[in-house]
């Protein structure tokens, strides 16, 4: 049996953590937490060490592409794996995304399978 990762998922919207929370949860491979407040999020980095951290970009007082590159600045938090799960889909974003070493950008909405996949697809690539 494997040991629970933590997963940490920072977006704005309660009802959607609330959901991931479960349903990631329900697997028995993981453990999430999550902020709704993107500063909220960064202090949740750097205190848990997240095995990986979801990311939303539209959010109020500071985006998701902002907390990308402050969690990548920071010697604490640079090498946790970022995946970007959001409903933004355009170009400039994505290519944002890649230069901050984002891991994957996962298009809201997503199945729960296809977001499971992802995460171990993410992890594998880490040797998690």
């Amino acid at each position: 049996m494997m040991a629970k990762g933590t997963i940490l998922l920072i977006d704005d919207e309660e009802d959607f953590c609330f959901f991931v929370k479960r349903n990631l949860e329900r697997t028995g491979r993981f453990s999430v937490i999550y902020a709704t407040d993107p500063d909220q999020g960064i202090n949740l980095a750097k205190r848990n060490s997240p095995e990986i951290i979801l990311l939303d970009i539209t959010m109020p007082k500071k985006d998701g592409l902002q907390v990308l590159a402050q969690l990548k600045k920071d010697k604490k938090t640079m090498a946790i794996p970022i995946m970007m799960l959001t409903a933004v889909e355009d170009d400039q974003s994505k290519l944002t995304a890649a230069r901050c070493y984002c891991e994957d950008y996962i298009i809201k909405p997503v199945t729960f399978e296809a977001l499971q996949d992802k995460i171990h697809e993410v992890l594998s690539r880490q040797g998690k």
